[in-house]
């Protein structure tokens, strides 16, 4: 399929370097110098008689911080580079992943050495952590120079151009039984999803309820849960894959599920055999609708500080207190909430997790229990669901649904999720960052300036080139962590580093894909105004990326 106007230079044809993976793993070897040189200075300068201190990391946060994004981008690395040493060896690793692989490599070592975007105006470099810039040898060097090269990414964009960017860009290295499960939601996406998105999203309109009722069947709410319980039994890999495709269709599909598999696993982890029993199968079938109640007004990712109390009255529980930023609250069944049992506690010990029952509410009366009261709190995307706060006062919940029937294990039981959770999030981001180069490539190539397409100009396809490999990074990084999570390996770190990555991942895409539009990228009636709304929010919940970064980095230290 020709093209008028490519983009780049005369090497706008040329193919892959040669023995660009042999390359990449001599590189690979000299960043996890760098980060080990890096760790070992910020450990010396922090560590006290008891470890590492809460007050000298907050103190050395820039630096800290500096070490969880290089630890990420050479976590990221490592798992492409596994990546293209699975699809090699099954002879998949075709000129598209080559140039995927070698553009990744030169621009995440250039960072490493000359700065990583934290966030628009703050960059995390060696110096930081009292580093010179690497000295890297010849194979860093080379990629460095060539690997992401205009006449690379020139190529790159030419080929996801012949593939007329409706794929996956690149192959995704996961088995074929996956790949089933990728192209049947992707279909629903295409067909129930994506044709009402942006209508759902500018009239505020919560999803339909049919809607959730397709997802049921298809078995999204019981994706992970055992099959003991009612549930798929399939792998937190596959809940990736399904998240990715609904979240590329809109975000608030994809993250209905995130609820359900937050419910499953504190109940999973935590709760009576009475209470999986009771539950669990709903959960799967999507009868059962729950909500998230952890955050309060004044607490953001300060969990331990919750004020919401619950007291013991006769056989049941009696809560009071303010919730905010509770998603899908009016519509749910049931609230997983997080409230103080042990007064006289003022952190994490004292806190327990209810599994409360509620009537569904609707727009005029969203609700109708008694004691249970709140508010819409409008949003600037992320919609379908719609936020809220809420506030309990006097609100009764039997005391049979005690969380593990027990007090002051609420935090450990809500930290048990932390990993599922952040996977799926990243995989959100994913389909997020898809759907936006998806849309960013299409009007690339329908709107013509000065007698040709602007995808054909090299600083439009230069954003296209990076949103396909800043996505398949994430995505790798983020399936590495699934893989780790589905062996039954801790996997809190990487898990965390994949969130952090694809959340800043998708705001670039989506960021990018406006600047192709142009005015019209601006415009309500454009989809990718949508999809720059709801990229924004990923970088704010299930751990604000600072907080992530501050994670990673005691982590890292330990």
């Amino acid at each position: 399929m020709a093209h008028d106007g490519q983009a780049g230079v005369a090497g706008a044809a040329a193919g892959p370097l040669e023995g660009g993976r042999g390359l990449a793993a001599e590189a690979l070897a000299e960043a996890r110098g760098v980060l080990d040189a890096g760790r070992a200075r910020l450990a010396g300068a922090l560590r006290g008689e008891g470890g590492i201190a809460t007050e000298a990391l907050e103190r050395e946060q820039r630096a800290a911080h500096a070490l969880a994004w290089i630890a990420t981008l050479i976590e990221g690395l490592g798992a492409l580079q596994d990546w293209a040493e699975r699809l090699a060896a099954a002879r998949r690793f075709g000129a598209t992943e080559a140039l995927l692989h070698q553009i990744a490599f030169g621009e995440c070592l250039a960072q490493i050495g000359g700065g990583i975007p934290m966030s628009q105006g703050e960059m995390a470099r060696p110096s930081d952590l009292g580093l010179d810039a690497p000295a890297w040898g010849p194979a860093a060097r080379r990629l460095i120079l060539s690997g992401n090269s205009p006449a690379a990414r020139a190529a790159l964009v030419l080929a996801m151009r012949e593939a007329a960017g409706g794929a996956t860009v690149g192959a995704s290295g996961l088995e074929d039984e996956l790949e089933l499960v990728r192209a049947q939601f992707r279909r629903f996406a295409e067909a129930r999803v994506i044709p009402h998105a942006q209508g759902w999203h500018l009239a505020d309109r919560l999803i339909p309820a049919e809607v959730i009722a397709e997802m049921a069947a298809l078995g999204v709410f019981g994706l992970t849960i055992p099959e003991a319980h009612g549930g798929l039994g399939l792998s937190k890999t596959a809940m990736c894959v399904v998240s990715e495709e609904l979240s590329r269709g809109y975000i608030g599909v994809g993250s209905l599920a995130t609820r359900t598999e937050i419910a499953a696993e504190l109940i999973l982890g935590g709760g009576t055999p009475e209470q999986k029993a009771a539950w669990l199968p709903r959960l799967a079938t999507g009868e059962v609708l729950p909500t998230a109640v952890f955050t309060e007004p004044d607490t953001g990712s300060d969990l331990g500080s919750l004020r919401t109390r619950a007291v013991r009255e006769g056989e049941d529980w009696v809560i009071a207190g303010n919730k905010a930023w509770i998603t899908h609250a009016a519509r749910a069944d049931l609230m997983m909430v997080l409230a103080r049992t042990e007064p006289a506690s003022g952190d994490w010990r004292g806190l327990s997790m209810f599994l409360a029952a509620k009537t569904p509410g609707n727009d005029a009366d969203p609700f109708p229990d008694a004691g249970l009261s709140g508010g819409e709190i409008g949003v600037l995307g992320y919609r379908g669901m719609k936020e809220y706060e809420i506030a309990f006062d006097g609100f009764r919940v039997p005391g049979a649904n005690l969380l593990g029937a027990v007090t002051g294990q609420g935090f450990k039981q809500l930290m048990a999720t932390f990993e599922s959770a952040r996977i799926q999030t990243a995989a959100r981001a994913i389909g997020v960052a898809q759907a936006a180069m998806e849309h960013a490539l299409r009007y690339g190539e329908q709107r013509r300036q000065f007698g040709r397409p602007i995808v054909a100009f090299p600083r439009v396809a230069d954003k296209l080139a990076m949103m396909a490999v800043e996505i398949v990074l994430a995505r790798q990084l983020t399936y590495a962590a699934a893989r780790a999570k589905d062996a039954g390996r801790r996997c809190d770190l990487e898990a965390g580093m994949a969130k952090l990555l694809a959340a800043r991942v998708a705001w670039a895409a989506a960021d990018n894909a406006v600047q192709i539009h142009g005015g019209n990228g601006f415009a309500l009636e454009y989809p990718v105004s949508r999809i720059l709304c709801d990229a924004r929010v990923l970088s704010i919940f299930e751990g604000a990326a600072e907080i992530q970064a501050q994670v990673i980095a005691r982590r890292l230290l330990e």
